[in-house]
């Protein structure tokens, strides 16, 4: 696995943590690009000003960030004195996905730490940080919270309220003095559904009906219990819905699969409060065709969760990295 600093410069953490935001192929079933992300100079300055942005799910030893979809690497790091702060000049991991995502309002900006040649597994139970835009003017402080609740390496959940559209960095004191760049958006610039906007129905993998994805459910041993119902009659049942699309198979010591085991951990203690529904990413067992769930919600990315309120509004999203105990007060937030 492959971090870059603010130059571009490509750090090898081989091993060191898998799946954090697996990047799909570049084009969907039907052989056309995905939907397009513009390069424009914007793009090219948050690529610059990055201190550490994830790869793909696996490793390599080179500056791709495009990896097999078998790679599954184990999960180490470098263990430190928990609630000690982390070491001067740390660098600061994207866990959230490097594409057209954010839009103004509450942004969430999940992240990890690095010491520049291995992601830390330990460190302080909250940092402290502000958010600047291009020309360093800052615009809030803000506060991450630990979550490692079933994981092995830490991120640090830091929530913030941005309503322009304009990039930003994150900082931190004691970084390596980039922090992490990123971008928010006009909301005609998102083409994956986000917050404030109707889920649209899609008629995902049953039990009952694979529609042509096999397997329907990746998870190991068992296929997960979230494939009764199909999100178009989850959204039709006058209940709060959560849909979570994630690859177990391809990414099982990342976040994916335990992604979903916490949900399925959940379901089991919800009962029928809330529905939830599950989309597998590839529609056959090597990796290697897009699922129809996957075209039509039009992401180039998982794992997500959306969670929709009785009307089928999206009122809540988590990308890329969750543990346990966020997923938890994210239900709780949305049974109310």
């Amino acid at each position: 696995m492959t971090i870059r600093d603010a130059d571009g410069r490509a750090r090898d953490l081989s091993g060191d943590i898998a799946c954090q935001t697996r990047t799909l192929p570049d084009r969907n079933a039907t052989g056309l690009p995905w939907p397009p992300m513009r390069p424009t100079r914007r793009q090219l300055l948050l690529a610059a000003g990055s201190s550490a942005v994830l790869a793909a799910c696996g490793s390599d030893s080179t500056a791709s960030t495009t990896s097999s979809p078998d790679a599954n690497p184990t999960i180490t790091g470098v263990p430190g004195t928990d609630g000690a702060e982390p070491p001067a000049g740390f660098g600061v991991v994207q866990r959230f996905p490097n594409v057209n995502l954010f839009t103004p309002g509450e942004v969430r900006l999940p992240i990890s730490l690095t010491d520049g040649q291995s992601l830390l597994t330990e460190g302080p139970a909250q940092l402290s940080g502000w958010i600047t835009t291009l020309d360093g003017t800052r615009v809030a402080d803000v506060v991450g919270v630990r979550r490692d609740e079933g994981i092995s390496v830490p991120y640090w959940e830091i929530r913030v309220q941005l309503d322009r559209p304009l990039i930003y960095t994150l900082r931190f004191p004691g970084d390596d003095g980039f922090g992490a760049t990123f971008e928010v958006w006009e909301p005609g610039d998102v083409f994956t559904p986000n917050t404030g906007e109707a889920m649209p129905p899609f008629d995902t993998p049953t039990v009952d009906d694979h529609r042509g994805v096999e397997p329907y459910c990746s998870l190991t041993p068992e296929p997960c219990p979230l494939h009764d119902v199909t999100l178009t009659e989850a959204l039709a049942s006058g209940k709060p819905v959560v849909y979570m699309v994630g690859t177990p198979a391809f990414c099982a010591t990342g976040t994916c699969a335990p992604g979903l085991e916490f949900l399925v951990a959940e379901h089991a203690t919800r009962g029928d409060a809330v529905v939830m529904v599950h989309a597998d990413v590839y529609a056959d067992d090597k990796g290697t065709e897009v699922a129809p769930a996957i075209e039509a919600l039009r992401t180039s990315y998982e794992p997500i969760i959306y969670f929709m309120d009785a009307t089928g509004t999206i009122v809540d999203r988590l990308d890329g990295v969750w543990d346990a105990s966020e997923l938890r007060e994210r239900l709780d937030v949305l049974l109310g």
